[in-house]
This record gives structure tokens, C-alpha cells and sequence, in this order.
């Protein structure tokens, strides 16, 4: 890692164009085109750059199969310097992922899930002694400065036959950590209009954009009363794409009814990375720009709304003194296919690309 160097001539997403100038792991300078001066110069004229895209929801545990991934495999290789596992681990291997943050250099924070074997299975809350509340609050205090929340998944194949008692559970054990909940939604039961009610200000609904039959969407395509209720009441909304969670049609329906871009994540890991249909977080980027939203919108909700979301905002800033996380891409005019997770494909003029991320301080290629 150089102790001085210079990224000349990137420009912010209002086209404004600088120098930033990283010395010992922090912005020393933010200064005029051209001007910055340092041992090393990185020259990335015509390059956007911003703060360092944070991916609310990965699976970054390797161990668990199918959902499990190196940490900077979807994190700095994917111009990403900062995810959030989204409960691979409950309270028997939180520790493990805990420590594999040593041997990365991208940023982990963590979702806690509620059942305690976390995705050593995939119906983990099929069993109700396998949510143990004690183990989780022991945990929780154990990691508290490394998880940011408690996960459950609730939809048919992950409940089997508990309904919506593990959603109960994990709200009384959100009061009793005062920590929010991220809830994956998807195929019912439970029915969509029972799980919504149980969510409050600041808790996460992932998949939000899913094309299952039990989603938030009415068949006219206007948003059901459960939905608009929890937005009004501060419900957070994460696209979480995955591998079976992400439609155009319904991302369609959201933006036409004025529904805002809250976080843009990609639920990745090695099977969806490799075989799409995510790829990558840049991909996933290039589907909300096809779909019209503004690159500023898009490029905020992975940095200032993730920030904001974790109450960590110098993580979605570029500011002097602080930790230097940034990514460099750009928008190429070069057309791409795009698939969605029911297979509908759309070609967009369009496409972002990462070239670069300085994580913490030290600058990596994509």
C-alpha cells in the first residue's frame, strides 16, 4: 500500500471533477482536477467515482452450500468495499464469520439469523427448538459492533409447518436486542398480509421486488394496503435480486407507483455469481438504470441510503479524514442482455462497470 497517491481526474455523479488524494489509509485531500500531488498518480480521467458501494445483503460464508461465497469475491473484486452477510450464521457459527473478516479486505457487518444452525440447512426455521433466544442475545452482545441486525426468512420452504411463529419470535427478540429485523419474503405460506403487519420503522422487507405469487403487488400491479401501510410506517425496502427474488414486471410496478429506491443489493453468492442471473453488483446496477431511474439514484441507494440504513454515514461519504472507501466506475454505452429471476430478459443501451475500489485506504483493480 502506498503511503501518498492520487486518483486524478475522477468526477462525482453531478459530473463535478476532482483529485482525491489518499495518505495513510484516509482522504488527505479533495482537491481541484489535476492538481493532487502524491507518490503514486492513478490517472482515471473520465471515470465516475463515489463512496464505496455497501451491498446490504450477500452470503459471504463459504462453508454453508448453496448460499456461501469468499468475502472479496463479492465484495472488493466486484468494486463493492463494503457487505452485510445476510444471516448465513445463527448464534452456533457467528464467531467463524466473525473472524473471517481477518483475512479480508472488504468490510463485514452481519445479519444474525434467528435460528441458531443458520443456512446449514435451508428450511432453518422449520423447527422451532432450533431458534435459540438466549444463545442469539449472547450473541448479539458478543458481536455488537459486527452485527447490525437479526435476519428471518419467511416464506413456504424455509417455515415448512411454523407459519408465522418464527417472525413472532424474532420480533420479541428485535425488542430485546433493540435490533431491526431484515425478513426475506417470498412464497406463502404464511400469506404476504400476515407477515407485513409484524414489521416496524427501520426493519428490512428483502425481495420486495419479487415476481412469486405472494408478493406485495395486487394483480392490477398497484401495491397492496399491507405495503403502502408499512412504507408510510418506515418499513426499509432492499431488493435482495438472488437467484428467485427479483422481477422486472413488479420493479416496474414499484417505480410506476412512485415507490422510492431504498437499497439496491444483490443477495449474491458463488452459484448466482458464476451462472447469473446477478453476476455481479454493476449488473444489477444496470438494471435499475434501464429501468429509468437517474445514476444518482441509483448510485445512492448502494452508498448514502446504505449508510444511513446502518447508521454508519461516513461510509457513504467523501469526506477528508475519513477512512478512504471508494469505487471507480464508469457508464459505457454498450448494450447488454439483462435477465431478471423469472427468466425475462430486456437489453438495455446502457451498462455500469467497475474499474477500481480503494478499501480502506489501499487501491485494488477490479
Amino acid at each position: 500500500m502506498k503511503e501518498r497517491f492520487v486518483l486524478r481526474n475522477v468526477k462525482l455523479v453531478n459530473e463535478k471533477e476532482m483529485d482525491i488524494v489518499v495518505e495513510d489509509g484516509k482522504i488527505a485531500e479533495l482537491t481541484k482536477a489535476g492538481s493532487g500531488c502524491g507518490e503514486e498518480v492513478y490517472d482515471y480521467s473520465g471515470v465516475y467515482v463515489s463512496s464505496g458501494w455497501i451491498d446490504l445483503h450477500v452470503h459471504a460464508f463459504p462453508e454453508f452450500d448453496p448460499y456461501g461465497d469468499e468475502i472479496d469475491e463479492i465484495g472488493v473484486k466486484q468494486g463493492v468495499t463494503t457487505i452485510i452477510d445476510a444471516g448465513s450464521c445463527g448464534a452456533d457459527r457467528i464467531a467463524d464469520l466473525a473472524a473471517s473478516r481477518e483475512r479480508a479486505k472488504t468490510n463485514l457487518f452481519a445479519f444474525l439469523n434467528i435460528s441458531r444452525i443458520g443456512l446449514k440447512r435451508v428450511d432453518e426455521l422449520s423447527k422451532l427448538e432450533w431458534i435459540d433466544t438466549e444463545k442469539a442475545v449472547q450473541a448479539v452482545h458478543e458481536y455488537k459492533d459486527f452485527i447490525v441486525g437479526l435476519k428471518a426468512r419467511i416464506s413456504k420452504s424455509v417455515v415448512r409447518d411454523s407459519g408465522i411463529d418464527p417472525l413472532r419470535i424474532a420480533r420479541a427478540l428485535s425488542r430485546e436486542t433493540s435490533l431491526p429485523l431484515m425478513v426475506h419474503i417470498g412464497s406463502g405460506p404464511p400469506n404476504i398480509e400476515e407477515v407485513i403487519p409484524l414489521l416496524e420503522k427501520r426493519d428490512v422487507i428483502t425481495h420486495y421486488l419479487n415476481g412469486k405469487e405472494n408478493n406485495l403487488f395486487d394483480d392490477k400491479d398497484k401495491p397492496l394496503q399491507v405495503f403502502t401501510d408499512a412504507i408510510n410506517r418506515g418499513v426499509h425496502l432492499d431488493v435482495g435480486h438472488g437467484t428467485a427474488s427479483f422481477s422486472f414486471k413488479a420493479a416496474e410496478a414499484a417505480k410506476a407507483n412512485l415507490i422510492g429506491l431504498n437499497t439496491i443489493s444483490t443477495d449474491i453468492y458463488r452459484g448466482n455469481r458464476e451462472n447469473g442471473p446477478v453476476y455481479s453488483m454493476a449488473n444489477v446496477l444496470t438494471k435499475f438504470l434501464y429501468l429509468g431511474y437517474s445514476l444518482k439514484e441509483v448510485i445512492a441507494a448502494v452508498t448514502t441510503n446504505a449508510a444511513g440504513w446502518l447508521e454508519k454515514p461516513e461510509l457513504g461519504r467523501i469526506e477528508v479524514g475519513d477512512a478512504a472507501n471508494l469505487t471507480l466506475f464508469t457508464v459505457q454505452s454498450n448494450p447488454i442482455t439483462l435477465i431478471d429471476s423469472e427468466g425475462d430478459k430486456r437489453v438495455a443501451e446502457k451498462r455500469i462497470e467497475t474499474k477500481g475500489v480503494v478499501a480502506n485506504g489501499e487501491f485494488i483493480k477490479c
